[in-house]
C-alpha cells in the first residue's frame, strides 16, 4: 500500500523550468555583442566607455529608486543593464555622457519604476528615454560621425565635431541632408553614420537569430515588423531609387534591425499572442514608413514601437485565446 505522507502537496505552476529573468537577459546581452563589436570597430573605443556608462547609470538609478521606496534591489535580473546597452545603442557615439545619465535617469525612474517595475511598464524604457532625450537636444541626438572616425573618450568638441559630421542613409534618401549614399555592403557591415548599435544589420541579424535560436523571442513580431516595412519601401519607392533599391536602403539603414529583434520583443511591452505580435509588427512597420515617408524626422522606429507599445492593452483584449470548452458567451466576450 503507497504510504501518502510522501506526497509533497503544493501550490501551481507545476511545471518549472530553468529559465528566468536573468537568465533571459543574459541571452539578450550576448546578442547584443556582435553589434558592440562592429560599433566599437567603427567608432572606437568611445563605444564602450559610452555604453558602461549608461549601463552604470541605468543600475545606479534602479539602485536609489528601490531604496527610497523600501524595496529589494533588483538590479540582479539584469533588466537594468539591458536597458543601459539599448539606450547607448541608440544614441550617436559623440552625445556628451551627462545627457547619457539624463536619458537613463528617464528610462529607469520615469519609464519603469514608477510604474511599479519590470514587468508592469507599458511602454519600452530605452526609447524612452531616446526620445525624451530627442525632444531635449535634437543637436546632439542628430549629430553623426563618418564610418572609422574616432571621437574622443573624454572629449567631443565642436571642432571635432564639425571635421568629422556626415549624414545618415536615411537623411539623404529623405533630402534633410545631402551626400552619398553609402552601398548596401556598407550599411550591411556597419560602415555609415547612425547611432552606435544600429549601423551593422549583419551584427544585429546574427544576435536575432541568437534569440530565435534560444528561444527568447518569437519569429513573429520581428516577421512581421521587416515583412510590412519591405512591402511598402518596395512597392512605394523613395529617394528617387528603384523598387528593390528602396527597400534594401530601408530595410538595412536606421533602427530597424535593432528594433524589430531587441525593441519591439519586449515582453511586457508587447502583446503575449502570437497573432497579437503579428498585429503589432505591422502596425510598427506601418508606422516606421509612414514616419520616414511623411514626418519631418527621417527615423521612424522608435515612435513607431511607442505609439504601438501604448495599444498593446487593446490588441491583448481582442487577440488573445479563449479557453477549451467554454461558454459560448464567454468566447465572445473573450
Amino acid at each position: 500500500m503507497y504510504d501518502f505522507s510522501k506526497v509533497v502537496i503544493t501550490s501551481s505552476p507545476h511545471i518549472k523550468s530553468k529559465e528566468d529573468t536573468r537568465s533571459i537577459m543574459c541571452d539578450v546581452l550576448i546578442a547584443l555583442l556582435p553589434s558592440l563589436f562592429v560599433s566599437t570597430y567603427v567608432f572606437g573605443l568611445r563605444v564602450i566607455l559610452m555604453t558602461a556608462v549608461s549601463v552604470a547609470a541605468c543600475l545606479v538609478f534602479e539602485t536609489i529608486y528601490n531604496k527610497i521606496v523600501g524595496k529589494a534591489n533588483t538590479i540582479g535580473d539584469l533588466s537594468a543593464a539591458v536597458t543601459g546597452v539599448l539606450l547607448a545603442f541608440v544614441c550617436p557615439v559623440t552625445l556628451p555622457y551627462w545627457m547619457l545619465i539624463v536619458g537613463a535617469g528617464v528610462s529607469i525612474i520615469l519609464a519603469k519604476s514608477l510604474f511599479g517595475g519590470l514587468g508592469k511598464n507599458f511602454i519600452n524604457p530605452a526609447l524612452a528615454g531616446r526620445a525624451f532625450l530627442l525632444a531635449s537636444w535634437p543637436v546632439a541626438m542628430t549629430t553623426w560621425v563618418t564610418a572609422g572616425s574616432r571621437a574622443g573618450l573624454l572629449s567631443n568638441s565642436q571642432e571635432t565635431l564639425d571635421a568629422i559630421t556626415a549624414a545618415t542613409p536615411l537623411a539623404i534618401i529623405k533630402g534633410s541632408a545631402e551626400g552619398d549614399l553609402p552601398s548596401i555592403a556598407s550599411m550591411l557591415w556597419g560602415m555609415c553614420g547612425g547611432s552606435m548599435g544600429e549601423v551593422s544589420a549583419i551584427a544585429l541579424l546574427i544576435g536575432g537569430a541568437y534569440l530565435l535560436f534560444r528561444k527568447v523571442i518569437s519569429f513573429h513580431t520581428p516577421a512581421a515588423y521587416i515583412g510590412t516595412v519591405a512591402v511598402l519601401t518596395l512597392l512605394f519607392p523613395a529617394g528617387g531609387l528603384g523598387h528593390v533599391q528602396s527597400m534594401l536602403y530601408g530595410l538595412f539603414s536606421g533602427g530597424l534591425m535593432l528594433g524589430a529583434f531587441f525593441m519591439a520583443t519586449d515582453y511586457s511591452t508587447s502583446p503575449v499572442s502570437h497573432k497579437g505580435q503579428v498585429v503589432f509588427g505591422i502596425g510598427c512597420g506601418l508606422l516606421t514608413v509612414m514616419i520616414r515617408y511623411f514626418g519631418g524626422y527621417p527615423e521612424g522606429v522608435c515612435y513607431s514601437i511607442l505609439l504601438m507599445n501604448t495599444t498593446v492593452w487593446l490588441i491583448d483584449k481582442y487577440t488573445r485565446p479563449t479557453k477549451f470548452g467554454a461558454p459560448a458567451k464567454q468566447k465572445k466576450e473573450g
